[in-house]
C-alpha cells in the first residue's frame, strides 16, 4: 500500500483507492470499511492537486458548448474530436482529462506523499485508529493514572472534555470523562475531541482506562486499555521537565535529602474543572508534604494566571520558587513563601525553608 502512493504521484484518488482494493482483496475479513480506513490514512498524509476557484465548473461549460456543436457524439474519447476541443480551450489532451473534472475529489491527481516511514508505523496508526473508533462509542470512562499526570490533564484540557479527578493515594489518581456517547448535543464534535485526546493519553506513562460503550445492538460493553498495551501514538512523548532550570534542580536535589523525598508532579490539585500541578512534591518520612513551585517565566499575564492560581490553592502547603526578574515585573505580588534565585534553583535555599515551613 506504501509503495503505490509512493509511486504514484500523477495518479487520481479513485485509482489509488482502486489499487488499495485490489491488495486487500485476499486478505481474510477485509471488508469495505477497513478498506476504506485504510485509504483515509493514506489520504491524510498525502497532498492532491485541486480545483481554484471553480475552474473545472468553467472549463466543462466550455467544452460542452464546443462539444455540442457536433452532436450527437458517438464518443468523447474520439481521439481527433477531443484533440479539436482541447486546442480551442488552449489545453492538451492530456490537460484536458486531467483539468476536467478536478473539483470532484475522486478525480484529483495526487501531487506528494508524506507517508509513513514504515509499515508497522501504518499499523500502529491504524490500529489507534480503530481504537478511536471504538472509544466514539464510549459513554463513560475512566482512568486509573500512576504518572505523567500533568500531561494527561492538559489533553485533557485541550480536547475541552468534562472530567472529575479524584486522589486515591500518593502518586495516584482517577480521571473521570463524559464519554461522546453521553453527550446529548455537538456529539460528532466532541467525539473527534474525545479522539484528539486518546492520541495525547497514548503518549503518556503509567495509566489504565476502564470504559463502558454502547454497543450497536443496543447493549453495553466493558472495555479495558493500559499503558503497556503496544499502542503507539504518533504524538511525542512527554518532555519529563518544562524547563532546564526544573531539571537542573532535580538533578542537584538528587531523590532525597534531610529526610525530604523529591517527586515530580506527584499531586494534582483541583477545584472543579481549574486543575493545577505543582512541579515537585517534597514528602518527609514522617508523611508531611509541601509542594514546590517553580515560577521561571516572565509574561505578565502568565504571572497574572499563576497569581490567580495560587490564590485559588491558598489552603495548600506551597513554596514557590521565583525568579529575580519575575519580582521586578510584579504588578501584584505572588503569594508568600518565596524563594528568588537568578539563573539556577539552589538546593539549600529550598531545604532551608522547608526547615522554615516545618517551623
Amino acid at each position: 500500500m506504501l509503495a503505490v502512493y509512493r509511486s504514484g504521484r500523477g495518479t487520481t484518488r479513485r485509482e489509488l483507492h482502486r489499487s488499495i482494493e485490489n491488495i486487500l482483496s485476499a486478505a481474510e475479513d477485509c471488508d469495505r470499511r477497513r478498506v476504506a480506513a485504510f485509504c483515509k490514512l493514506l489520504d491524510d498524509r498525502s497532498e492532491f492537486e485541486t480545483d481554484h476557484r471553480g475552474a473545472a465548473a468553467d472549463l466543462r461549460l466550455r467544452v460542452f458548448s464546443l462539444a455540442a456543436q457536433h452532436h450527437p457524439l458517438s464518443s468523447f474519447g474520439d481521439h481527433a474530436r477531443k484533440s479539436q476541443i482541447a486546442s480551442h480551450v488552449s489545453l492538451s489532451p492530456g490537460d484536458l482529462d486531467r483539468l476536467l473534472y478536478a473539483d470532484v475529489i475522486d478525480f484529483q491527481p495526487l501531487t506528494r506523499f508524506l507517508g509513513y516511514p514504515s509499515a508497522e508505523s501504518l499499523l500502529s496508526r491504524y490500529n489507534v485508529a480503530q481504537l478511536q473508533a471504538c472509544l466514539y462509542r464510549a459513554k463513560f470512562v475512566s482512568i486509573l493514572a500512576t504518572a505523567d499526570f500533568k500531561a494527561i490533564l492538559r489533553y485533557a484540557r485541550l480536547a475541552r472534555l468534562m472530567h472529575d479527578i479524584r486522589r486515591l493515594g500518593p502518586g495516584r489518581y482517577q480521571i473521570d470523562l463524559s464519554g461522546p456517547a453521553s453527550v446529548l448535543h455537538q456529539t460528532r464534535r466532541y467525539g473527534g475531541n474525545f479522539a484528539r485526546f486518546i492520541s495525547g493519553l497514548l503518549a503518556c506513562r503509567g495509566w489504565e482506562m476502564h470504559a463502558e460503550l454502547h454497543t450497536r445492538w443496543g447493549g453495553t460493553a466493558k472495555f479495558f486499555l493500559c499503558s503497556g498495551d503496544g499502542y503507539h501514538s504518533h504524538l511525542d512523548a512527554p518532555e519529563p521537565f518544562d524547563s532546564s532550570v526544573e531539571e537542573a534542580f532535580a538533578a542537584g536535589f538528587g531523590p532525597s535529602r534531610e529526610g525530604w523525598e523529591l517527586l515530580r508532579e506527584d499531586v494534582i490539585l483541583h477545584d472543579g474543572q481549574l486543575t493545577f500541578v505543582p512541579d515537585f512534591v517534597l514528602r518527609h518520612a514522617c508523611g508531611e508534604e509541601i509542594l514546590l513551585e517553580i515560577v521561571g517565566f516572565w509574561t505578565p499575564d502568565y504571572l497574572e494566571r499563576k497569581r490567580r492560581t495560587l490564590l485559588r490553592f491558598s489552603g495548600h502547603r506551597i513554596l514557590v520558587a521565583v525568579a529575580e526578574r519575575n519580582r521586578r515585573d510584579e504588578t501584584k505580588p505572588l503569594r508568600p513563601p518565596f524563594i528568588s534565585y537568578r539563573k539556577q534553583l539552589d538546593p539549600a535555599l529550598v531545604l532551608q525553608s522547608l526547615r522554615a515551613y516545618r517551623a
